[in-house]
């Protein structure tokens, strides 16, 4: 399930972080498995994530599309030089089947949203907002949706931050 060795450099540096910074993430198993063109994929095995009834724990969907759309702002972020704290800021979940297989997440920024503008706001203001679209796929389709709305602010000390 997972291509470490593929992964750029940045994707292996974060994945590392979150598994030793996020005891959930930790014992779910999560890994990132791709992250290029503005989407980014994260995986985890269905054994560590099951439910009472063999499917795909409800709340490993939300926690492993959520950490996914963190992560893509995240490294964005960072590949903007941008030194900040990343919050889910609000999201709105549904679920759409039962996932009955190792888990799968993409996320990617919505559609409508605007990253030179967010990268913009943050530099002029040290705090920014920006929307971002995650979904859990099986080979049945899309299992589970999130939208969220994630919160850059840049730390102390940062040169980019607002005065």
């Amino acid at each position: 399930m997972h291509a470490q060795a593929t992964l750029p450099a940045p994707a292996r540096a974060l994945e590392r972080f979150i598994l030793d910074g996020i005891v959930p993430a930790r014992d779910m198993q999560l890994r990132i498995l791709e992250h290029h063109g503005g989407m980014l994929a994260m995986g985890a095995p269905l054994a560590a994530n099951v439910n009472d009834k063999g499917c795909a724990f409800g709340g490993s969907l939300t926690s492993l599309m959520t950490i996914a759309g963190w992560a893509l702002v995240e490294l964005m972020l960072r590949a903007h030089g941008q030194d900040c704290d990343v919050f889910v800021a609000d999201s709105q979940v549904r679920y759409l089947k039962p996932v009955w297989e190792d888990l799968r997440a993409e996320a990617r920024l919505d559609p409508e949203a605007d990253a030179g503008a967010f990268l913009d706001t943050l530099a002029t203001r040290g705090k920014a907002r920006i929307q971002v679209a995650c979904r859990v796929l099986t080979g049945e389709g899309v299992a589970a949706t999130l939208e969220a709305r994630f919160v850059a602010i840049a730390r102390k000390g940062d040169a980019h931050a607002a005065q």
